[in-house]
């Protein structure tokens, strides 16, 4: 994302390693020159030879290092004699210069005297007492010790290292760990870059021109928002918008995740917030991206897992203080990202902390055909690929999943060799993504292969049927992922639902139970998602949206995500026993629904089902050969204006 400008990219750089390797070689090196610097090592002498030497006047001198060890020198008569000749030349074929012999000494008060009584008959020359301080023994004895320290530095360096703020490191545990980006990073994400989203964009771009021109604001008395909260599902473009600001603000941005305050030491939270504020006072004007703020900023004393005095509150209280505490700076602006915000603590969402929250929702069928056309540009497409039709093709889908539809596609075209990515390519896409990879392998006996046609041609007989129901696109009986089967419907984007639609659209989703009990009168495990799908919106009908004449115009929603904490449920058993009746009688009324569509129309179901069975895909066009056009059918094909 972000290049770092090394203005020596050639530069030397000296590795601890070769540090430790030349201190070794230096510690060899005095060693040597020490313990061994004659390249001729003397020979050994017992002390009876030395006394045969001594009385033969073979002898030039004796020294005696520390009153233990004696070195013996020969005189020139002496290195002519055949006994001395291993010892008379070096390695070097020279006249060696000795010492030529070493021997330990017993008593050195006796060996003095011996000495003395040699010089006194002119037998030695001259001798010595001197002290001889062992280098080489020292530091050997020293090494053990020396390499400990030099691995326990090196081990520090790492843990303290990584850079400015390596804050997971023993020295910096308490650091940030932000990256920051400001004019020496190279970031080429712009709002150009962000096809749709034009309130959010319209936001967010007035912080950054906040921070370009201040003046403009500040002369008529206003101040810039201190925070401004994304909110949306997952997908949606949150950290892509924040992306844009960086590129875009030409001011220091802190970039960081909410998890990366949270550590297994007591404090570090709290400190890596402190010092995560600190820098950013010290480049202010300056913006702060915390995505997945809901990592530290879940409501305080909600879980009751966790005491009052919790690491994740306490950096969670810091947050606070530095947001809108007694000692803050206005110059620091904080962009949040979450899609749990009914999660978040009430302290962190009120005004002077988080000003704006700005809800990033999932793209409409325009910000789709605009958010494609931003993924199409580097792909090798076929000419008028019709961006409109594949914004009709992917209702519900984020920019998250167009760009993996795009990429989805390009795969799929070079993996049947072609040289441009296509329409079909998409609808593959599509289907890749929704229904799951194809299995034409699975092993498939006759007769499930006729229950999951006859089930599927159920879904789509019955939707056709439906004014409310979403048209069809396609009914497969190929499995799919974790499916045996599946159809495509190209469902309406409303804003608001009713209670009509909801039913045609259950009915509709209980048609493939419906068509196995009308043609086989019994009915399989396949129906399970179904099942789910249509339990869900019947709870939800008469539990959250106060669709239910019975339940009257209550709900048990909590838009604040506490209920997940409480043990007990907002109503009593004898509302939660009227609850249960009501599901169970609107799913039923459904199922009963279908089955009277199906019966009514038997024949035709069967010959949806034999040529779903003959050809394993079927589309629309099939289906208004046996069944007739839609009265009530919307135009899919017209331009979007």
């Amino acid at each position: 994302m972000a290049k770092e400008n090394n203005p020596n990219p050639n530069k030397f750089k000296v590795s601890p390693w070769l540090i430790y390797a030349a201190i070794l070689l230096i510690f060899l090196f005095i060693s040597f020159i020490t313990g061994g610097s004659s390249l001729n090592e003397p020979g050994q002498l017992t002390s009876s030879k030395f006394n045969d030497f001594l009385e033969k006047g073979q002898i030039e001198k004796v020294i005696v290092y520390n009153k233990t060890e004696a070195e013996v020198f020969l005189n020139a008569a002496a290195m002519k004699d055949a006994v001395h000749k291993k010892v008379s030349k070096d390695v070097f074929d020279r006249p060696n210069k000795g010492p030529h012999y070493t021997f330990d000494i017993g008593n050195d008060q006796i060996f003095q005297n011996k000495l003395e009584k040699a010089v006194a008959e002119g037998k030695l020359k001259d001798f010595n007492f001197l002290p001889k301080n062992n280098w080489s023994d020292i530091l050997i004895s020293l090494l053990p010790i020396i390499i400990i320290i030099a691995v326990w530095i090196f081990i520090m360096r790492k843990m303290s290292g990584g850079g400015a703020g390596g804050g997971g490191q023993i020295f910096n545990i308490g650091k940030s760990k932000a990256k920051l980006f400001d004019e020496k990073t190279d970031i080429k994400t712009t709002f150009k870059d962000v096809a749709g989203l034009e309130g959010a964009k319209e936001e967010i771009q007035e912080i950054v021109e906040f921070l370009k021109n201040p003046e403009k604001y500040t002369n008529l008395g206003g101040k810039i928002p201190k925070g401004a909260l994304l909110v949306g599902p997952p997908g949606t473009g949150k950290t892509l918008l924040a992306k844009a600001v960086a590129g875009e603000a030409q001011v220091p941005f802190f970039s960081l995740s909410g998890s990366d305050f949270v550590e297994m030491f007591v404090g570090v939270g709290a400190s890596r917030v402190r010092d995560l504020f600190k820098q950013a006072k010290e480049k202010s004007p300056a913006i702060i991206f915390i995505d997945e703020i809901d990592a530290v900023g879940r409501a305080r004393g909600k879980s009751n897992m966790s005491g009052g005095n919790d690491e994740r509150e306490n950096t969670l209280n810091q947050l606070l203080t530095e947001m809108d505490g007694f000692g803050t700076n206005s110059n620091v602006i904080v962009l949040a990202a979450t899609n749990r915000a009914d999660v978040l603590d009430k302290a962190l969402m009120r005004a002077g902390r988080f000003d704006r929250q700005i809800f990033v929702d999932l793209p409409d069928i325009r910000e789709r055909a605009e958010i494609f056309k931003v993924h199409l540009a580097p792909l090798k497409k076929v000419e008028g690929l019709d961006t409109e039709f594949l914004a009709k093709q992917t209702p519900g889908f984020s920019g998250a999943d167009i760009a993996n539809v795009c990429n989805e596609a390009a795969l799929i075209a070079a993996r049947h060799n072609k040289t441009a990515v296509d329409k079909q390519d998409f609808l593959d896409a599509v289907d890749r993504i929704v229904g799951g990879l194809e299995k034409k392998n699975k092993i498939v006996t006759p007769d499930e292969k006729k229950a999951i046609a006859i089930h599927e041609a159920g879904h789509a007989t019955v939707s056709w049927m439906l004014e409310h129901a979403a048209p069809l696109i396609k009914v497969t009986i190929v499995p799919r992922g974790q499916s045996l089967g599946a159809a495509w419907y190209l469902p309406e984007e409303r804003l608001i639902v009713r209670p009509d639609q909801m039913l045609d659209e259950m009915c509709a989703t209980m048609g493939g139970r419906a068509a196995e009990k009308v043609t086989f009168n019994r009915i399989s495990t396949g129906a399970l998602s179904d099942l789910e799908k249509v339990t869900k919106q019947a709870r939800a009908m008469v539990t959250i949206y106060g669709l239910n004449e019975k339940i009257g115009n209550v709900t048990y929603y909590d838009s604040t995500g506490q209920s997940e904490y409480n043990l007990s449920k907002p109503y009593s058993e004898e509302t939660a026993r009227v609850i249960d009746e009501e599901i169970s009688l609107l799913i039923e009324s459904q199922y009963q629904r279908a089955i009277a569509i199906l019966e009514e129309n038997k024949d035709k179901l069967n010959q949806l089902a034999n040529i779903l069975i003959e050809k394993e895909v079927i589309f629309k066009d099939d289906l208004e050969a046996i069944f007739g056009k839609r009265t009530f059918d919307k135009n899919l094909e017209e331009v979007v204006s």
